[in-house]
């Protein structure tokens, strides 16, 4: 059982790679800090969204994570 866990910008870069598979764990906080802590400090940025299965979402306690869900980090966007 895994979750897919995507990196986009330069978060790809921290992360070395723009995709890696996790044991499923109870919530994103548990599967962030399990990570390499430069890359769960990178994610746990302010400004750092990020969705479950292409749904943003706010609250990183609040969905129950389940074998294959897709979670996608993005940084925050710059330009105009």
């Amino acid at each position: 059982m895994s979750l897919n866990l995507v990196f986009l910008g330069r978060l790809e870069d921290v992360a070395g790679s723009g995709k890696l598979s996790v044991p499923v764990l109870p919530c994103i906080d548990a599967v962030i800090d399990s990570l390499d802590p430069s890359l769960g400090q990178a994610l746990k940025a302010p400004r750092v969204k990020l969705a479950v299965n292409g749904i943003l979402v706010q609250d990183t306690d609040a969905p129950v994570l389940k074998d294959g869900d897709e979670i996608a980090f993005l940084p925050p966007v710059s330009g105009g």
